[in-house]
């Protein structure tokens, strides 16, 4: 990836801080997507990832694809 110069950063930013996002609601977005993957889940279960979400900084797909993960690699042993 180029570096950028000063100048070109100095003239993204400008931009960036001048424009305002649009946002189409009608389309669902990924937050919205893993909420209701969670809605199907036992509520303890989705409670537990979502702390431990928060606590990591991770999304719940990846606290659930670690849990997957670990579980696969303890029936392998």
């Amino acid at each position: 990836m180029a570096h950028m110069t000063e100048e070109e950063a100095d003239a993204l930013d400008e931009e960036l801080t001048r424009t305002i996002p649009k946002v189409d609601f009608s389309k669902p977005d990924i937050f919205l997507r893993q909420r209701e993957l969670l809605n199907i889940l036992n509520p303890s279960v989705a409670d537990y990832i979502i702390t431990r979400a928060l606590a990591t900084r991770q999304t719940p797909a990846q606290i659930i694809s670690e849990l997957v993960n670990e579980k696969i690699k303890l029936n392998t042993i």
